[in-house]
């Protein structure tokens, strides 16, 4: 049952029901908070409409009866899509209201959307990209990193805990982002570099599957290797903890910005390579951790 205390602060709205935005809303209902939903697609709001969210036909709507819209979607385009399309949040009055974005986007992006909605309706803005995948997002344990003004982030501070485990203030609009890129610069090159592990393990005739029990507690024990490795050789990629897509769109965004910056990103750049030979070998939408599968022997016809 909802806590009709939290009923009575302020009304949230979350846009963009994916892999993270279901799980994430679902902490936030039952955390008792009111929440109002918006998808592109209507099949994934009926489940949470049953489990107590509140179903507006437009994102101007969303913004509309919330105080806080958070967001989670595929990119940029699909940010600037929901803000300034056809009955977007731009739509809405927006003074004393925030616009909080999950989605993992350009800085340089993040900075100007912010800085047109605030010119279009009023609404402030928080760059907040999420770490931890879908059983992060599932478990409450994400670790989220944000960039906005000092005031609204304690603002939004309960909300975002009801969802992660962590929620840091790395510095104005567009910082949350650039710490994004910094964390998928080490998963990136992690994902590539437990494959290769993985596969050399496999290739030698070792149980792979012992690697993190074998590894745990020495330098080379971490996160990653305690999660991905098991999936990698039991091939388990449903649901994907990530899109091979989603970490080739960051990894660009990475040399994009190392381009701007005089930033030397050798290995960052390699694994871009990688994952962008893994979407042409397993699809855009593939487990990314599907990247193991790139070494894989090719099998001789009987």
């Amino acid at each position: 049952m909802a806590d009709d205390s939290k009923n009575g602060t302020e009304k949230l709205g979350y846009l963009g029901l994916g892999l993270m935005g279901t799980p994430m809303t679902r902490r936030l209902l039952k955390a008792g908070y009111q929440v109002a939903v918006w998808n592109r697609s209507e099949g994934k709001v009926a489940p949470l409409v049953e489990a107590g969210a509140k179903h507006v036909v437009t994102p101007r709507d969303l913004l509309a009866s919330s105080d806080i819209v958070f967001m989670c979607v595929t990119d940029a385009a699909a940010v600037k899509e929901v803000i300034f399309g056809p009955e977007g949040l731009a739509a809405a009055p927006g003074a004393g209201k925030l616009v909080v974005d999950f989605s993992s986007i350009h800085p340089d992006a993040a900075r100007d959307l912010a800085t047109r909605l605030k010119v279009a309706n009023g609404a402030g803005w928080i760059d907040a990209p999420v770490s931890g995948g879908t059983k992060g997002a599932e478990e409450g344990t994400l670790a989220i990193m944000a960039g906005g003004a000092a005031g609204d982030i304690e603002r939004v501070r309960p909300y975002v805990l009801a969802m992660a485990r962590r929620f840091t203030h790395m510095g104005p609009i567009g910082a949350g982002q650039t710490t994004k890129l910094c964390n998928q610069v080490i998963v990136g090159c992690a994902m590539a570099v437990l494959a290769e592990a993985t596969r050399l393990a496999v290739n030698a005739g070792i149980d792979a599957n012992r690697l993190p029990e074998a590894l745990a507690g020495g330098f080379a024990d971490s996160i990653p290797l305690q999660l991905f490795v098991p999936r990698m050789v039991n091939g388990i990629h449903s649901p994907p903890l990530g899109h091979i897509a989603t970490m080739l769109k960051d990894l660009d965004t990475v040399a994009d910005v190392a381009q701007a910056t005089s930033t030397p990103v050798p290995m960052a750049a390699l694994a871009g390579q990688l994952f962008r030979l893994a979407k042409a070998a397993r699809g855009a939408d593939a487990d990314a951790l599907e990247i193991y599968k790139l070494s894989a022997a090719e099998r001789k016809a009987v």
